[in-house]
């Protein structure tokens, strides 16, 4: 079974749904309080990480410290933490670290956010250049309690970063900004590199995965960012292992394609605690393989699909396949 630990602090929230090293999950999620605890499954051999503790891990740590950052790694208890903090790759979370939502699958903290730090882009910006970062990943909580949820900070964010970093390429991880009318204008015209938003599973699996959300208002947004702006490049990412079957997964493929969708990021569901959705089953490299196929099959420029994918995993090394890809492409 693998164990993402923090070997230096000892940080106490939970990993990857491992029941030895949870905290009670009511202490970051009041509402799965009344829940019951669901078994957990037994991880298979394939999802293996390599906890973290090396010394550029730990100087990463510290550097986001230091700027006193939100990363989603941390928060959400990433399982590839290890390896992408060893490369100084870290995926910053922007306006706190509290969401206004309660998504089943997500291990961020919910709850009554706080105000808006309007110095984050500068502290965003200066970890960037220390970091050295050629490529970014920013994302963030849902802000429903925001009149443009958010949308102005996310390009304040983009416009430092720039001025700081002229050379780094900006991807961002966006919430769906719904009920929010010209968030995304605010948001696409800052011109981040990659717009990704994720679907994050099925249809039909909605009302008990993500019931905040609306699947075709996402789909729509994704659509809209082409319409805004051709030059951007989109993305999306689903989890699987939540009980979906393989033609709804097909199915979400040809609307994501349907709405111009560059690149497409599946990967294993993995529970950060026994309150959270239950993992239904483990899916196979075989599958996952099989999914890559016909995800490229299908037009997708980009295709990433393994049992540790993660929307922000290899982000850098991707963006630049992708734009070789677009380049690569008849008529581009």
């Amino acid at each position: 079974m693998a164990v993402v630990l923090d070997l230096l602090n000892r940080d106490p929230r939970p990993n990857a749904g491992n029941p030895k090293s949870e905290v009670k999950p009511e202490l970051r999620h009041p509402e799965k309080q009344k829940r019951p605890e669901n078994p957990i499954l037994r991880k298979p051999d394939w999802i293996r990480v390599k906890a973290p503790g090396s010394p550029k891990w730990a100087q990463t740590k510290e550097i986001v410290k230091a700027e006193k950052l939100v990363t989603v790694c941390e928060e959400a208890g990433c399982p590839n933490i290890g390896e992408c903090w060893e490369k100084k790759h870290a995926t910053f979370m922007i306006m706190g670290d509290t969401c206004t939502r309660a998504c089943a699958f997500c291990n961020v903290k919910t709850g009554v956010p706080e105000a808006l730090d309007h110095d984050e882009p500068r502290k965003i910006a200066e970890a960037v250049v220390k970091l050295g970062l050629e490529h970014v990943v920013i994302t963030s909580v849902d802000r429903d309690d925001l009149k443009d949820g958010g949308a102005e900070h996310f390009a304040r964010v983009i416009r430092a970063i720039r001025e700081a970093s002229p050379a780094t390429t900006i991807e961002i991880l966006t919430p769906d900004f719904l009920r929010k009318p010209g968030a995304l204008e605010v948001v696409v015209a800052a011109k981040p590199d990659v717009f990704n938003h994720n679907l994050e599973t099925v249809p039909g699996k909605y009302l008990k995965v993500r019931p905040g959300a609306r699947y075709f208002h996402s789909l729509r947004l994704l659509q809209q960012v082409k319409e805004l702006d051709p030059a951007i490049f989109t993305k999306s990412g689903i989890m699987v292992g939540l009980g979906e079957e393989r033609n709804e997964v097909l199915q979400l493929m040809d609307d994501l394609r349907s709405a111009d969708v560059d690149f497409i990021t599946i990967g294993q569901y993995l529970a950060p605690s026994r309150k959270h959705h239950p993992v239904v089953r483990f899916v196979t490299p075989d599958e996952f393989k099989s999914f890559e196929t016909i995800a490229y099959v299908k037009g997708f420029l980009m295709v990433s699909a393994t049992p540790l994918t993660r929307s922000s995993h290899h982000a850098g090394e991707d963006f630049a396949r992708l734009r070789a890809a677009r380049a690569a492409r008849p008529g581009a």
